[in-house]
């Protein structure tokens, strides 16, 4: 089954019509860029497939878990990285600690930040904790993973990192639906970048 399936969704929002008609499929092992302005829908349109706001009309399906990376993170200060990662496999899938340890270090190693298990959120840089966030979101093996402006607070050299991390994800078949604005992003980590405008999309063609 696709990971994702987007056929006609219409959300509204005070008599406003945020998404409109959106209709686009995200194959499994594929990143997909949704690109567009702040306003555009793009955000919208991540919340509503991972069911955090109602869709008012069209379908949406999915193939198995989701989880969200947002834009800013939202790690819990008083946990080291490596609790953060741990905490929902074992308090939600009721994984055995000692397993949900063993698989957020490697997904810490996984995303660069390895080295960093034992610091605190305060401690972590913005781009050290984006990666973090990631590691939490991968940790309940999701079949998607959907990103919300994740080079909000990077640098260049930072930007670059992230999308070779992702790039590295998806060629171990990881399955990925990024919201941003960032183009140059968008080209070096995405098989395709779907451009939102009103809340409608276009295939954006290749640089």
């Amino acid at each position: 089954m696709t990971p994702l399936s987007l056929a006609d969704v219409s959300v509204v929002r005070g008599g406003r019509r945020i998404v409109d008609n959106l209709s686009f499929t995200v194959e499994a092992g594929s990143l997909v860029a949704l690109m567009g302005a702040s306003g555009s829908g793009k955000t919208s349109i991540l919340r509503a497939i991972a069911k955090l706001e109602p869709i008012d009309r069209g379908r949406i399906d999915t193939a198995g878990r989701v989880a969200m990376v947002f834009q800013f993170h939202h790690l819990f200060a008083h946990m080291r990285a490596l609790q953060n990662v741990w905490l929902a496999p074992v308090h939600v899938l009721r994984q055995e600690p000692a397993d949900a340890e063993r698989r957020a270090r490697e997904l810490l190693d996984t995303v660069g930040v390895g080295h960093r298990a034992d610091a605190y959120p305060h401690e972590l840089s913005g781009g050290e904790a984006q990666r973090v966030a990631i590691a939490r979101a991968l940790a309940v093996d999701p079949a998607l993973l959907l990103m919300d402006e994740p080079t909000a607070s990077l640098d260049a050299a930072r930007r670059e990192d992230l999308a070779r991390t992702l790039r590295r994800l998806t060629a171990a078949g990881r399955t990925i639906l990024v919201a941003t604005h960032d183009r140059e992003f968008a080209d070096a980590c995405a098989d395709r970048v779907q451009q939102i405008d009103a809340g409608q999309a276009s295939v954006l063609p290749s640089p």
